[in-house]
């Protein structure tokens, strides 16, 4: 015959070992996750130190004489508007300031071409030499 358990005698799951183990299991994670190094670059960045990395100060007796002629065929020079008559005298003037200093004609898309050449031909006239007049585009 069969014996029928009463149910008093139900089996019982001891939960102390599992929450031993859970316990010993944490303590290892929290311990290696500790010594673990973060794979990476080293970067060695330069020293902050503006007086090597600043570009030298510009020599004024090189600074260019530059005329800007936009696209309503108006001269500008050191942010002035002038007149295609004043151009020499005023490369003359700064030409004998710095006698170093090329004469730079940026011209816009549109404007006058014959701006650009009497201005190039006023800086020839002076006596500055062709290794010293620079005619590019205005963007």
């Amino acid at each position: 015959m069969r014996k029928f358990a009463k149910g008093e005698d139900e089996a019982e799951v001891n939960m102390t070992p599992m929450l031993d183990i859970v316990f010993i299991m944490l303590i290892f994670f929290i311990v290696t996750a500790s010594f673990v190094k973060e794979s990476g670059l080293e970067i060695n960045k330069p020293e902050d130190n503006n007086t090597q990395n600043d570009p030298p100060p510009p020599d004024d007796e090189k600074r260019a004489i530059a005329f800007i002629i936009d696209k309503n065929n108006r001269i500008s020079h050191d942010f002035l508007r002038v007149d295609i008559s004043s151009v020499g005298s005023i490369i003359k003037k700064e030409s004998v300031e710095r006698p170093l200093a090329p004469v730079v004609i940026q011209a816009e898309e549109g404007s006058a071409l014959g701006l650009a050449i009497r201005i190039y031909d006023a800086a020839r006239t002076i006596g500055i030499g062709n290794d010293k007049i620079v005619m590019t585009p205005k963007k």
